[in-house]
């Protein structure tokens, strides 16, 4: 059997993840409960849409720049195709999880843009589920993957709050200057 190409990957990767997360469920409870954009005319209705509009921005320039990272540092994809190398550059030189701050920026921007507390409440039910998921399931695999150095990177890089300046690896960290630990591949 022949191996997907890496960008079938990622598009299976974003449309499996972040799509469902900030696409089709938002689009699916704005449909049951009824969505209308602010009025641009009044003052709290352009403040929404401009808040919406940037978060949106934001989170889609961190979603584009950590898959890219994934792709050429990792050497793998998000929910498919594990990548084989930790990555520990860019944003993650500041913060664990920068995807998840992709993810939550589009989300408010969506629940703003819509005016929707019930996008509101879907971001607060998300945010409750990866807070319980990351610690529980995903660091403790990154732990067995990557052992040491990943030990050395959590020990650094805090999970959720982003550091001021960016966490340089050393040599005494096992991690190479680049920001790439080997992983094992399989």
């Amino acid at each position: 059997m022949s191996k997907r190409p890496l960008w079938a990957n990622h598009l299976i990767s974003v449309l499996i993840a972040p799509a469902t997360m900030t696409l089709f469920i938002p689009a699916a409870i704005l449909a049951f409960t009824g969505a209308a954009l602010p009025d641009p005319a009044t003052a709290t209705g352009l403040l929404r849409i401009l808040g919406g509009v940037a978060l949106i921005g934001i989170g889609l320039w961190f979603l584009i720049w950590t898959v890219w990272l994934f792709d050429r540092v990792g050497e793998g994809a998000l929910a498919v195709g594990t990548p084989v190398n930790l990555v520990v550059r860019g944003p993650y030189r500041h913060v664990r999880n920068p995807m998840m701050t992709a993810v939550f920026c589009l989300q408010l921007g969506a629940a703003a843009l819509a005016a929707s507390p019930w996008l509101l409440g879907w971001f607060a039910v998300f945010c409750a589920a990866v807070l319980i998921a990351i610690p529980l399931v995903e660091e403790p695999h990154l732990v067995k993957r990557f052992g040491a150095e990943y030990q050395a990177y959590r020990r650094h890089v805090p999970r959720w709050i982003p550091r001021a300046s960016a966490w340089v690896p050393d040599r005494q960290h096992g991690i190479a200057s680049s920001g790439v630990v080997k992983g094992v591949k399989g």
